[in-house]
């Protein structure tokens, strides 16, 4: 009998929280050790009283912080790339609490380059390991091990989506063993194997080894689902609810919160919602903003102001009132791309437009006409990435053929977005390219992270050098 075989008996789950606890004690205080002999090549600080003191606090806000976020949960379809974001921020909470301890405390003996070698390294550390551990469960659940046995209540739409979910990957660790119900809806298609109704439940589960059941029943079968529960109870078998959210939305995403004991349903999850997040994504525009101002606009901007003028007559910039978050408007700063006319606040430019001039042109396809909303960035009314500002014009005009069009206004604007990243700016010939938009923008709005904000700038910079087709 493998190695395998003989752990599968065991059910370790129970005590993962405390063996990553142990776990990252161990890691925290090696890159202690590590980051001592980055910087010093030897441990002889390493007693200094005010080290100490760090040290202790580093381990004891780590346990804690942890422990208080839940951040120690498996969930067996949650992606690798969830962890290690939730990891990353525990990360940036504690290294600022440490900081504020060793300000606050004027603590001079603690180096600080030391400090920034101790989160390289623990950072490090924390990932490798997090990868490995994935890649493990994954490995042993793919041999067939550490399985979840499941039955799906309800032959139907909700009940093939949750089956789909639990099968897509077979590292997941779930085991579709078949529906159960009394009526099955012939206009879903059902997978896997229909193994009785109600009535059948109880029998199949003397015979058969089930570690949970999943209830995808509209809320008129209230009685068949209490007594299923009571039967789960008396069983040992984990229930679990499917709520039909699709009486209420189409959204894929949604959010539910506690008011006391009361649930409510939320359409969509907003991340920016959270302070932190908010004051995370505040702060990243701040510090990108400044410095493109102070590295880049003192020697770039004499030379695009000076083309302008040469170009043609006119202002070197364009401002344009435009719709910000929540619906409000905003001056929307650029380079003036145009010859100067009076149509510019109601009609998108096209390709081969002949208000464009040469300058304007090749501003246009490298994006540099957008630099001016830097300064918007630094002032506020918006961000580095976000949806793009529309006119007012076409935010009326759209909001009216479009239902979930004023979605996009729950984030502020940005200066590149998710959908010009996807192919979708410039011009809007039909009504579904915008659709397209603004589909790409609440996505955004839903997934919001600042992994997400640096790949939207990389791909945005990536893009200029390939060259856009929609770049006029």
């Amino acid at each position: 009998m493998s190695i395998l075989q003989n752990l599968a008996v065991y059910r370790f789950s129970r005590y993962f929280k405390l063996g990553f606890l142990i776990w990252d004690v161990l890691l925290m205080n090696l890159a202690i050790v590590l980051s001592f002999l980055l910087r010093y090549d030897s441990l002889d600080r390493i007693d200094i009283k005010e080290v100490r003191t760090i040290s202790l606090l580093s381990n004891l806000f780590w346990i804690g912080l942890l422990l208080y976020n839940d951040s120690y949960r498996i969930v067996r379809v949650e992606r690798i790339e969830n962890i290690l974001i939730r990891m990353i921020k525990m990360v940036v909470i504690h290294s600022a609490l440490i900081a504020g301890f060793v300000l606050v405390l004027k603590y001079s003996e603690v180096s600080r380059l030391r400090i920034f070698y101790f989160y390289v390294v623990f950072f490090m550390l924390l990932f490798v390991s997090r990868v490995i551990f994935m890649k493990l469960l994954k490995y042993i659940r793919a041999e067939g091990y550490n399985f979840k046995n499941v039955i799906i209540i309800g032959a139907n739409d909700t009940g093939e989506r949750i089956r789909r979910i639990l099968s897509k990957d077979l590292t997941y660790g779930y085991r579709v063993l078949g529906f159960f119900d009394d009526r099955v809806d012939p206009f879903a298609f059902i997978s896997a194997p229909i193994l009785g109704d109600f009535n059948a439940i109880k029998e199949y589960l003397l015979k058969e080894k089930v570690d949970e059941m999943y209830i995808a029943l509209h809320i008129d079968n209230i009685k068949i689902i209490n007594e299923l529960t009571a039967l789960c109870e008396r069983h040992m078998v984990r229930i679990k609810f499917l709520p039909d959210f699709q009486l209420y939305t189409k959204s894929r995403k949604v959010e539910i919160s506690f008011y006391e004991n009361t649930p409510v349903l939320m359409l969509r999850k907003e991340p920016l919602e959270l302070t932190f997040n908010l004051l995370l994504k505040k702060g990243f525009d701040l510090v990108f903003s400044f410095l493109v101002i102070v590295l880049i606009f003192p020697w770039l901007f004499p030379i695009i102001v000076f083309l302008i003028k040469l170009d043609s007559p006119g202002p070197a910039f364009f401002k344009q009132e435009r719709s910000g978050r929540e619906n409000e408007s905003f001056l929307c700063w650029k380079f003036r791309t145009m010859k100067v006319n009076a149509s510019s606040d109601h009609q998108q430019a096209t390709k081969g437009d002949s208000r464009v001039t040469k300058i304007g042109a090749f501003m246009r396809k490298t994006n540099i006409d957008e630099l001016p909303q830097f300064f918007n960035v630094f002032w506020g009314t918006m961000s580095v990435v976000g949806p793009r500002p529309h006119m007012l014009k076409h935010t009326q005009q759209y909001s009216e053929l479009i239902n979930n069009y004023l979605v996009r206004h729950y984030a502020k604007p940005g200066i590149t977005g998710w959908a010009q990243v996807n192919g979708y700016r410039g011009e809007t010939k039909e009504l579904i390219d915008m659709k397209d938009r603004v589909d790409h923008d609440i996505w955004y709005i839903e997934n919001w992270s600042l992994l997400l904000d640096l790949k939207i700038i990389y791909l945005t910079v990536f893009n200029v050098f390939k060259g856009e087709e929609k770049a006029y």
